[in-house]
């Protein structure tokens, strides 16, 4: 692990070594996550692809110092403002020429720093994550059960013996190893309480919900979906409605692939499947991003 500061705030990633391929691949987690998660993927990718993993600012090993007055991290924790931190960190890493693989509301910072850094970004990967339809009762129980969860979360509960099997189970089809689930209850309880209910709030508002389509339908750059086929969280046929407004694709769902067996956590539910989708995405595009 490696850590650099980004507006104030230290943010800890792991970057792979260069490989043949020009394309870096960065992965960007989910709420409540790390970039932990990443690591099977990553292992079977890093002998051909360059992989940078990072957390989230507020979250996993990206945690403020405790000298540091919150006044002076000077980001906010929007869709946007996890965009332009990816920007910076990729900026200071000097990596131009990178595919976004983004997980959940990873997929929808992924679409936004796309939007941003046209040059920089060949394509985007959304991995369980879509969305675009606003269901108001349905946004205000998910939101009031997360400020819940924000709420929630004495440090004492990593502590708790067997806790962590609960997070084996927690929105996949099949239990999850242990050590996942390990982690998982790490994350929950490590989480800056501010960007965990920033993110969380600026990501579920009705505008920002229906900015995610005009976020897509405006994009260059290719952007393809891997939906779990019973994700509990983000149901295929909303991954669905998300990538139809994408321009290259007209619709037709040809930028969608659907894993059987698989819920909201595809890359420790099927890692396999997982990979192999990536990498008959990306065998479609030269260095450049262009379509072979």
């Amino acid at each position: 692990m490696q850590t650099i500061a980004i507006l104030g705030a230290p943010h800890a990633y792991d970057l792979t070594a260069p490989t043949a391929s020009k394309a870096t691949l960065v992965f960007i987690h989910g709420w409540l996550l790390s970039r932990s998660y990443w690591q099977p993927l990553i292992e079977q990718l890093s002998p051909d692809y360059q992989c940078l993993s990072y957390d989230l600012r507020g979250f996993g090993g990206s945690q403020p110092c405790p000298e540091t007055p919150l006044a002076q991290v000077v980001a906010g924790y929007g869709l946007t403002d996890y965009a332009n931190d990816l920007a910076l960190l990729l900026e200071q890493l000097q990596l131009e020429n990178v595919w976004l693989v983004g997980h959940s509301v990873g997929g929808s910072i992924a679409l936004c720093a796309a939007e941003q850094l046209p040059q920089q970004v060949k394509g985007v990967i959304c991995l369980n994550s879509g969305g675009g339809v606003y269901l108001k009762a349905e946004f205000d129980r998910f939101r009031a059960a997360g400020q819940q969860l924000v709420k929630l979360r004495p440090r004492w509960l990593g502590q708790v013996p067997w806790l962590d099997l609960l997070f084996t189970r927690a929105s996949v089809v099949q239990t999850i190893a242990r050590r996942w689930g390990r982690q998982r209850l790490l994350d929950f309880v490590a989480a800056q309480p501010e960007a965990a209910l920033g993110l969380l709030l600026d990501s579920t508002t009705e505008a920002e919900v229906h900015r995610l389509p005009q976020v897509v339908a405006r994009l260059k750059q290719p952007v393809y979906f891997i939906a779990g086929a019973q994700d509990p969280i983000m149901e295929p046929q909303y991954v669905r409605h998300l990538a139809s407004f994408h321009p290259l694709f007209k619709g037709c769902g040809a930028n969608v692939a659907e894993i059987a067996n698989c819920g909201h956590m595809a890359m420790l539910e099927q890692p396999t499947a997982v990979v192999a989708q990536l990498r008959a995405i990306l065998a479609q595009y030269d260095a450049s991003g262009v379509a072979r």
